[in-house]
């Protein structure tokens, strides 16, 4: 790993560096993928080492080629990726695929992207149909995570874990668990702090990951408590919240396509106590408290799952545990 970076030990005894390159470009990648392959390239040379992917992002076998022509041997890479809401019904098949499209030797990491399932093609009887499954109908994630379980047999993945689960979906996970998830990858930034899912995870010895720890658009760089403190430091107000983020004791994954921006990204910043404090409290102020991404349907719905399913209370205005 880049000896620049500082890592966190998960469960498992493995160990995971607090700082990633998000590959989520935005839209789903078509094409030859020029861009994602550019950005990973780039970034290993600026020193990262750990990269997350997913095969919903389409470019998995970008990613894995940038990596293969970096010559950077494969322990020194941290290589994330994850299961596909379609593709509950076959965990093993979806991984399989997944390894090969990265052409990696081994997964260090492997998600749970998401709670809720989607119905195979046949299943829904249209090939072009989309048909949400409830949180009742099988296969439900209990049932797809005691198959990702099964992965760990094949020696080709070394963790597993979780993305988008709140307190209400951890708990009724985690008394089926064989292996408890090391790590729960949720949007989180100062605007959306998750303290409950954060102290949940703490007490059961789960990582928090932060995607989106900038908030996928320029409102939290304007934010003025982010602003002082980057100014006072002769930082950029992204150091500043990725600083935060590590310092809370969470992984942060940004994702940047620009050379000077990935740099900075990586060279953690030391925060003071009142820093910190000052920065914990910006969610408090009038209409803060929120999401910053816009996979939220007007009504009240994200990936096809209501916020009472997923476990999100909206009314204060965030993602918050209920």
């Amino acid at each position: 790993m880049s000896s620049l970076t500082p890592e966190f030990t998960l469960n498992n005894g493995t160990t995971i560096p607090a700082v990633g390159m998000g590959c989520w470009m935005g839209s789903v990648t078509v094409g030859d993928g020029n861009r994602v392959v550019e950005m990973c390239a780039k970034a290993l040379r600026n020193g990262y080492r750990h990269f997350d992917t997913a095969a919903g992002y389409g470019n998995e076998k970008m990613v894995g080629n940038a990596i293969k022509a970096s010559g950077i041997p494969r322990q020194s890479l941290y290589i994330t990726t994850k299961l596909a809401n379609p593709d509950h019904h076959r965990v093993r098949e979806a991984f399989e695929d997944s390894l090969r499209d990265l052409d990696c030797e081994y997964i260090d990491l492997y998600l749970l992207h998401w709670p809720q399932a989607e119905a195979s093609p046949t299943a829904a009887g249209n090939a072009q149909a989309t048909h949400v499954l409830g949180p009742d109908e099988h296969p439900t994630f209990i049932e797809t995570w005691k198959e990702m379980e099964k992965l760990l047999e094949t020696g080709k993945v070394k963790t597993l874990g979780v993305s988008n689960f709140s307190c209400k979906t951890l708990k009724t996970l985690l008394p089926h668990c064989r292996i408890v998830p090391a790590v729960n990858q949720i949007e989180m930034h100062p605007y959306l702090l998750q303290n409950d899912v954060k102290a949940l995870c703490e007490e059961k010895g789960i990582l928090l990951t932060a995607y989106s720890p900038l908030g996928q658009s320029a409102t939290l760089f304007k934010d003025a408590t982010i602003q002082k403190i980057a100014e006072k430091g002769k930082v950029t107000p992204a150091q500043v919240v990725l600083a935060w983020g590590v310092q809370r004791g969470t992984v942060v994954i940004p994702k940047s396509e620009d050379d000077g921006r990935m740099r900075a990204n990586l060279n953690l910043i030391k925060l003071t106590d009142e820093d910190m404090e000052a920065i914990n409290a910006i969610h408090l102020q009038q209409g803060k408290h929120r999401s910053l991404l816009e996979y939220h349907t007007p009504e009240g719905t994200v990936m096809g799952w209501t916020y009472e399913q997923l476990g999100w209370n909206m009314l204060t205005g965030g993602i918050v545990c209920s």
